[in-house]
């Protein structure tokens, strides 16, 4: 990959880690809801989840999923359903008339449990990688360096635009985090999170 090419695959994959997701959402709830330390321990479960699907997208794994409509079915479902029943959680969290201490009611585990299972329930990312990766790929040069630096460009980007998210729903976190700003926040961040998940039922390759 030329440095040319590797400014456009960057260009690329900012216009696409801007755009709020599922995984977004989910770092800034927790930024919000518990504090930066534990929504960066979500942002590993993410960042994780993000790493086995573009390595199994170039494994070959979304071929199989393309070739076997049934497999992609299963966990398309499953991953809706997931993201459903969490944007009902979100949506039913109590509300407080005082904010209470940022690091209160979630574990480590919890945290990082959840933030990898909503990044490892779309698994249309795996279609989409296998599309968007061959893109920038010079077939003439070793592939797995060029695989290498395109995974940790992504991961880098993404790592950046959580932390950005992150940052800002901790500024907001005093006025959201309680009263009638708080029971719209959860409905709306609930709704919103069932709607990924209705989209991604709805997602054909």
């Amino acid at each position: 990959m030329t440095l040319e090419t590797w400014w456009l695959y960057l260009g690329a994959v900012v216009l696409i880690s801007c755009t709020p997701g599922p995984n977004v959402l989910y770092v800034t709830t927790r930024s919000i809801r518990f504090g930066l330390g534990p929504a960066f321990i979500g942002v590993a479960g993410c960042l994780t989840a993000l790493v086995l699907m573009l390595t199994g997208s170039v494994a070959g794994l979304s071929a199989v999923l393309l070739a076997l409509p049934g497999a992609f079915d299963v966990l398309k479902i499953a991953g809706a359903a997931y993201l459903v029943y969490l944007g009902i959680q979100v949506w039913r969290e109590p509300v407080a008339e005082e904010a209470p201490p940022p690091s209160a009611g979630a574990s480590g585990a919890t945290l990082y449990r959840d933030g990898f299972l909503v990044g490892i329930s779309n698994p249309k990312l795996l279609v989409f990688a296998a599309a968007f990766f061959p893109q920038f790929i010079d077939p003439a040069r070793a592939w797995g360096p060029q695989f290498a630096l395109m995974v940790a460009t992504f991961l880098g980007v993404e790592l950046l635009f959580y932390s950005i998210y992150a940052l800002t729903g901790r500024k907001l976190a005093d006025r959201l985090m309680h009263g009638l700003w708080r029971r719209w926040l959860n409905r709306a961040s609930g709704a919103v999170f069932m709607g990924f998940g209705v989209a991604l039922l709805r997602f054909k390759p």
